[in-house]
């Protein structure tokens, strides 16, 4: 009931069109990051989140390792957590077909693409022979840049 009140209760909503997303999970996101237009790409929210690989170099020899988990644990939790819903073929279910109506049409359109995206991509990766957690994670990570393409979308309401 708080959350309909909210400033960012319009961007909450919008976050749910995408699959894997609920609403505790879009409120975790938004209350943990805030407006995602203040990040310019997508790469600068993966940074944040601590989503992004670890490298260690010297000289010419670069050496790149998991994540870095050096960001938001919360965020990052809640993209992985949802991550696991690609896992299976893509589909739009009565419950998310209700959360989509009334979205703008962008929105929608966003979700559903990243929802093919994702789900292809988790497919390939563990036929690829990748280790689940790593091809979960690997979706976190693009789920996030699928946000942050929503939240470029969908403004906060106005505080009256």
């Amino acid at each position: 009931e708080t959350v309909k009140s909210w400033t960012m209760a319009p961007v909450v909503e919008a976050y749910q069109a995408l699959r894997g997303v609920s609403l505790i999970a879009a409120v975790v996101f938004v209350a943990e990051i805030g407006d995602i237009r203040r990040f310019e790409n997508p790469r600068q929210l993966m940074a944040f989140l601590g989503l992004v690989p670890s490298e260690s170099s010297t000289g010419e020899h670069v050496k790149r390792g998991g994540i870095t988990k050096a960001g938001n644990c919360r965020a990052r939790r809640m993209l992985v957590e949802g991550a696991w819903a690609y896992r299976f073929p893509a589909r739009v279910s009565r419950t998310k077909q209700a959360q989509l109506e009334g979205l703008p049409r962008t929105v929608r359109e966003i979700a559903w693409k990243g929802q093919l995206r994702l789900c292809s991509r988790y497919r390939k990766m563990i036929l690829a022979g990748k280790h689940k957690a790593i091809a979960i994670t690997a979706i976190a990570r693009e789920m996030g840049a699928f946000l942050w393409a929503i939240g470029q979308e969908v403004q906060p309401a106005h505080q009256a």
